[in-house]
């Protein structure tokens, strides 16, 4: 199927001609057709040979009803455009084509109809000449009589050849369908018509509605007015649907593929038209079928930052246009840049982001988004419209090369940095490198660890070159004093007075066992390297099993030691408890001793 809005000015033919065409009535409402003027949009249909079905959407010509021509026309890949032999060129005729152009729609046949009225020249080489200065550049035109039934079969063939230079849609894209209509069937509930433009939608789909991300079932499926249990772009649907906030559907609202869509009320866009400095403040967004009141704030010539009353649904490279409904005048097109713009909140930033902004072209830029952004999950790249590519860093992120580089450098300094500033605690915590890289998950700090070999990594901590603690010159004294002690009597620990003495406080003594110096089996309870395992062995020669006081005598040590010092060897496998008294060393067998 292929899909058409009509344009022109108010009482140019547009439903006599679609009716002459296809057979069906445009004007759906009673009024419309007691005033012959239409004043909302309507949908008819035919089948040309070897064009398959085209359908049409028509729009009201009246410029108080633009905002309804705005929602038929926002979707619709291609336009036909109507201009009345008799009447000519007239300034509906020039707000629909400035509608046109600012969309950058760029397929269309130009009718001009009413010619058994008036001769059709004058007005269609006048319609012809300003339209090629539009999007829509050179396009075929037909005269024709929706009375006489003149022109028709040369409309059809034109209709054909149109239908035949539409780019192929993207069936398998992400579903965003604009909302034209939204009404209740008896029995069947809530139904909703547009124009997928992309993707498809089958029975038992479930969307998101954009406005609030509600999730709505598809319960049904018609095109064309015939049931489908599926329909691919370009087409015509209504669809039946179901689910919480259902019944609240109206014009303007999106029905969204779940999970690849984001909502945006900010938005950085390139302007066509009247450069920036002459917009007004306060504006209307046309996109899809939607109009939602915008605020403008220029950045460059041909740069603004949107700020919408309401979330859309946007993607880069989208189309849609700014209006001045009040003054009846489309100031420009736009084109949509990033919907994820950073915030202008330092002096001189506007400046710097419309710099920034020179370079994006309205279009998926992978490498461009990366540079811009620094690091961006994949599916969020995905739903800005830009389809990645690259090989993610860690998890979902996927990473610039450049700041990805850069980032493993600050890693490597940081680190150095806090060994430098923290001496008894060389390691820095993971948390804090993560912090001070400014990085939103810890995984990415591990993931640069991987391609970083000067850096280690160890309970938590990161190390550089200092993977141990450098002790003040005090404390080193203050150490060798408790090793001598110890060389003596290896098993009989400091007592806390002595270590007092000495100036070892508990932070001091962490520092010297990470530096090697000494074993910390228990709180303030401290020997020299090895003990455990010169105390194992002693322990071994034992009749097993064994009690405490048994092992205290062995090692010519106190209670005060020889009790954590036995639990820090039950914790390390060395020595097993056989019941609330007795222990063995795990190497003798129960039978043995």
């Amino acid at each position: 199927m292929h899909v058409l809005a009509t344009a022109g000015h108010v009482d140019h033919g547009k439903s006599a001609l679609l009716r002459a065409l296809t057979g069906m009535e445009p004007d759906r409402w009673e009024e419309e057709r007691r005033r012959g003027m239409t004043l909302d949009l309507g949908f008819v249909w035919t089948r040309l040979p070897g064009a398959g079905d085209l359908a049409f959407v028509d729009v009201p010509g009246h410029e108080r009803l633009v905002g309804n021509m705005l929602a038929g026309v926002g979707p619709v890949p291609a336009v036909l455009f109507v201009v009345a032999a008799d009447q000519g060129w007239q300034p509906q005729s020039e707000e629909h084509l400035a509608v046109l152009d600012a969309l950058g729609v760029r397929h269309g046949v130009l009718v001009v109809s009413r010619s058994d009225l008036a001769d059709p020249g004058a007005a269609r080489d006048q319609a012809l000449a300003r339209i090629a200065e539009s999007s829509l550049g050179k396009v075929p035109a037909v005269a024709v009589s929706a009375v006489t039934g003149a022109g028709l079969d040369a409309l059809r063939t034109a209709l054909g050849r149109l239908a035949g230079e539409l780019p192929e849609p993207d069936r398998d894209a992400d579903v965003r369908l604009w909302v034209d209509r939204a009404f209740t069937v008896r029995g069947r509930g809530t139904v909703v018509t547009g124009t997928l433009g992309a993707g498809t939608v089958r029975v038992g789909d479930r969307l998101r509605l954009a406005r609030d991300g509600a999730v709505l079932r598809v319960r049904g499926l018609e095109s064309l007015k015939e049931p489908r249990e599926e329909a691919g772009a370009v087409a015509r649907v209504a669809v039946n649907v179901t689910g919480p906030g259902a019944g609240g559907l109206r014009r303007g609202d999106a029905l969204l593929t779940s999970d690849r869509w984001l909502t945006t009320d900010t938005v950085d866009v390139r302007l066509r038209g009247d450069p920036a400095r002459e917009l007004p403040r306060e504006l209307t967004l046309h996109v899809g079928t939607a109009a939602v009141p915008v605020t403008v704030r220029p950045l460059g010539e041909d740069t603004a930052r949107l700020r919408t009353a309401a979330p859309l649904p946007l993607r880069v490279g989208d189309s849609a246009l700014l209006r001045d409904p009040g003054r009846h005048r489309v100031p420009a097109g736009i084109t949509v840049l990033d919907v994820r713009p950073p915030r202008l909140t330092r002096r001189g930033a506007a400046a710097a982001r419309e710099r920034e902004l020179r370079a994006a072209r309205g279009a998926a830029d992978e490498a461009g988004e990366l540079r811009r952004r620094g690091l961006v999950r994949r599916s969020e790249l995905l739903a800005m419209g830009v389809p990645p590519t690259a090989d993610p860093v860690a998890g979902e992120w996927l990473a610039d090369p450049a700041h990805w580089e850069e980032l493993r450098e600050r890693l490597g300094r940081v680190v150095e940095d806090h060994a430098a500033r923290n001496p008894l605690e060389p390691g820095m915590p993971l948390e804090a490198a993560r912090q001070a890289l400014g990085l939103p998950e810890r995984a990415l700090v591990e993931a640069l660890l991987e391609r970083s070999p000067g850096l280690g990594h160890s309970d938590g901590r990161l190390y550089g070159s200092r993977a141990r603690p450098a002790l003040p010159a005090r404390a080193e004294a203050a150490v060798e004093a408790v090793r001598a002690d110890l060389a003596r009597a290896p098993f009989r620990a400091p007592e806390a007075e002595r270590l007092r003495e000495l100036g070892l406080t508990p932070k001091l003594l962490a520092a010297a066992e990470a530096a090697g110096e000494l074993l910390r089996i228990g709180e303030g309870i401290v020997l020299l390297p090895g003990a455990d395992t010169r105390a194992a062995a002693v322990l071994a020669r034992l009749a097993q099993p064994f009690t405490a006081s048994q092992a205290r005598r062995a090692l010519d040590t106190t209670r005060r030691v020889v009790i954590p010092l036995l639990e820090y060897l039950d914790e390390r496998g060395r020595t097993v408890r056989v019941d609330g008294t007795l222990r063995r060393c795990r190497a003798v067998g129960p039978g043995d001793g």
